[in-house]
């Protein structure tokens, strides 16, 4: 049931070709690896059984992909990333290897490292930061938009970071709930708790350190874009609780997963 509602708006569309991002982790709607990987494997079995050839990734989400969650900051962190403004490690890897699919599998590359380089080309030169921009203007939206975003997202109110606790300077950052750091975005007013609840577009959470990330005194974990104190402060105390702390840097894994492939 679950292969066939993710699949059947996709397979509609009349595709030749399919890849799919399939999440495993605590902030996954698949948390372990292995129910994970079983939905990949049936995404990608009935997608092939039905001539459409369909590959998956199955990448990590025990923290966010990217440093930021919410609406307009998504979009801006995508603005940054086009631009080359900033490119967070994570976001780029997944990002790099699922265009580097669609290439192949589009017979635009003949082979993945043929597809990563052009990936890595178009990125350097501007010409996929164009091509958004050409994208945003053709659907309605202002043709200065890649350059001047800032000016038309939704700003909030109030911006401010939230500082680490003095208790754990000198520790890093061990461990994201990140479902309960998706909360807290839902807390601004960034997602909804009822089906008509109306979204603040403007709130959400940026700068966000990862697993890894050394903590000093003044280190900012995140800046909360809030519209009152009232949820800057609710979203901050789950921010702190989703986080864990310890005085040993931890190991990390890669982002990606395993890569399924049809027969």
């Amino acid at each position: 049931l679950i292969t066939a509602s993710i699949l059947a708006k996709k397979l509609a569309e009349g595709l030749d070709g399919l890849v799919m991002d399939v999440k495993a982790g605590n902030g996954a709607f698949m948390p372990s690896f292995e129910k994970s990987k079983e939905l990949a494997q049936s995404l990608v079995t009935v997608g092939c059984e039905l001539g459409v050839e369909t590959t998956a990734l199955i990448t990590d989400m025990n923290e966010t992909l990217g440093s930021a969650a919410g609406n307009a900051v998504e979009v801006q962190l995508a603005v940054d990333y086009l631009s080359g403004k900033r490119r967070d490690l994570r976001l780029h890897e997944v990002t790099k290897a699922l265009s580097a699919e669609l290439l192949v599998s589009g017979k635009l590359a003949g082979n993945t490292e043929q597809a990563e380089t052009i990936v890595e080309k178009v990125l350097s030169d501007g010409s996929a930061a164009e091509r958004f921009a050409k994208m945003v203007k053709s659907l309605g939206g202002p043709g200065d938009f890649l350059d001047k975003s800032h000016e038309y997202l939704p700003q909030a109110k109030i911006v401010k970071p939230l500082i680490a606790p003095a208790a754990y300077n000198g520790h890093y950052i061990s461990g994201v709930d990140t479902r309960e750091l998706g909360m807290a975005v839902v807390c601004l007013g960034g997602g909804r708790r009822k089906a008509d609840d109306i979204l603040d577009l403007s709130v959400g959470v940026s700068g966000i350190l990862g697993i890894g990330s050394k903590v000093e005194s003044d280190t900012e974990l995140a800046i909360l874009h809030a519209s009152c104190e009232s949820d800057w402060n609710e979203a901050a105390e789950r921010i702190l609780k989703a986080i864990s702390f310890s005085t040993q840097k931890p190991s990390t894994t890669g982002v990606i997963y395993q890569r399924i492939a049809g027969n």
